[in-house]
């Protein structure tokens, strides 16, 4: 996030997510497996020593080593594939998933998907 951006009021009681502002970053080559995807995240608020917060992929094909977080698909399409083999997901608007530390994901992006996570 640059510095003309507003921050998250931390004592904001609501936000609207698709207008949450998001600096984009290149992702590593070693993490693209297709395309020029993009990530980027902004921490919202904190609850119980959780973080809350959104982030967005655009199209593209990435890996990635997740960390402990529940997320909540708001907008965009893609499919979270497992490399354990466990079943892929089908990523579109109100898909929650539950990602555990140490999983090694494949995260495929028709449409730029975003996310609320709570980790």
């Amino acid at each position: 996030m640059t510095s003309t951006q507003p921050q998250p009021d931390p004592h904001q009681d609501s936000v609207v997510v698709p207008d949450v502002t998001l600096d984009h970053k290149a992702l590593p080559d070693e993490l693209v497996v297709d395309g020029s995807p993009t990530t980027a995240h902004q921490a919202l608020s904190s609850l119980s020593g959780l973080t809350i917060g959104v982030w967005e992929h655009t199209q593209g094909t990435s890996r990635d080593v997740e960390a402990d977080e529940v997320f909540f698909v708001v907008d965009g399409q893609g499919t979270l594939e497992f490399e354990d083999d466990s079943p892929a997901v089908d990523l579109r608007p109100g898909t929650l998933v539950r990602l555990h530390a140490g999983q090694r994901t494949v995260w495929t992006v028709r449409e730029t998907l975003r996310k609320i996570y709570i980790s």
